[in-house]
């Protein structure tokens, strides 16, 4: 367990020094001069210049690449040209609310997608199995940004069932605790603030989960058909087991290995996904953020918010790798036990598994 702990960890330390190499060449190529939109706008050149030797930009490539790594290892990202903010304070104002966001689209993600998955395996070449298909295939291809405007012009609009945009009601405000309006709502003790985030939170959750809930789904559905055919879950049913503990305790744990690795990755394909979402609901967040530098030509913002999402990414490989060892008991095995429970007979191994 605790080498495959260590392969882990160098292997997201090689993964954030790929990131870094990345971003570097980002500030060489992309539109814009670092230094002058360090100085402003309106600097002359005189005091460009300036900056530019301040910052070391005038420097070789290979002196400004170590400076750089040191910069961003005390958590320097440089310094926003719209807000005249460092970016990681801009950043970590920002980032809470996509974070809220996306646990929300991540709940509902698990709690549709997951049922959906094991009942069309369960009903598979049934009509259950079809329409569960046909559902998955639908989210899969709608574009996010449609499905949010006609969730708007349905939902909110013709139904008035929730609110358009914007994250509190107009006049209503909560003391920012965690930068989670719903969950401030809920520490300050505010169930009229509480329902009032959440109302606000449905619309763009459900936006953002519904073509994350495809592929969970379809994931679920085809682990789960080749756990239910294997040879523990036929001896299982032989001893007279239930369905339900069949289906769950032996099918839907098994089938879950798989089925983590691919949530883990979605949170941070979901936190680049908020930049659609925060734009077309209103909300705040580091999508729209991102957007704003993005518009006004933001190098270092722009630049922040791709090495935050990609550290959300390395972090969550990190948790899933922890979930599947919670999970999968063979992990936690040395590679030479491992390698003996392979070779054990297939009879063996079905017997074990039905206890």
């Amino acid at each position: 367990m605790a080498r495959f702990l260590l392969r882990r960890l160098v292997t997201s330390v090689v993964v954030l020094f790929g990131l870094g190499v990345v971003t570097f060449l980002m500030t060489q190529v992309l539109p814009g001069d670092p230094a002058r939109a360090a100085a402003g706008r309106n600097a002359t050149a005189e005091q460009v210049a300036a900056v530019s030797a301040r910052l070391g930009l005038d420097k070789p490539l290979w002196e400004q690449f170590p400076r750089y790594l040191g910069d961003l290892l005390h958590g320097d990202l440089g310094t926003s040209v719209f807000t005249q903010r460092p970016v990681l304070d801009d950043i970590g104002q920002a980032l809470p609310s996509s974070i809220e966001l996306v646990l929300a689209a991540m709940l509902i993600n698990v709690l549709v997608a997951v049922p959906l998955g094991v009942y069309a395996a369960y009903r598979r070449g049934r009509a259950a199995d079809v329409a569960a298909r046909l559902i998955v295939l639908f989210g899969a291809g709608v574009p996010v940004f449609w499905l949010g405007l006609m969730l708007q012009l349905v939902v909110a609009d013709r139904l008035g069932a929730l609110p358009l945009t914007g994250q509190l009601g107009f006049g209503r405000e909560v003391p920012s605790i965690t930068g989670m309006t719903s969950v401030d709502a809920l520490l300050s003790g505010d169930p009229g603030a509480l329902w009032d985030a959440v109302s606000h939170l449905l619309l763009p959750a459900v936006t953002l989960a519904a073509a994350f809930i495809a592929v969970v789904a379809r994931t679920v559905r085809s682990s789960m058909i080749t756990v239910l055919d294997s040879d523990f879950v036929t001896l299982a049913r032989a001893t007279g087991a239930s369905e339900r503990r069949v289906v769950i305790r032996h099918g839907l744990r098994n089938a879950l290995v798989p089925v983590s690795t691919i949530l883990g990755m979605q949170l941070g394909w979901m936190l680049g996904s908020t930049v659609l979402v925060e734009s077309v609901f209103g909300r705040k967040g580091i999508g729209a953020y991102a957007v704003n530098a993005v518009l006004q030509n933001d190098l270092y913002a722009v630049i922040g918010t791709v090495l935050v999402i990609g550290v959300v990414f390395v972090l969550a490989n990190i948790v899933v790798d922890l979930v599947q060892l919670w999970l999968n008991p063979r992990l936690r095995q040395p590679a030479r036990a491992r390698a003996r429970a392979r070779a054990v007979p297939v009879e063996g191994a079905v017997e074990g598994a039905a206890t």
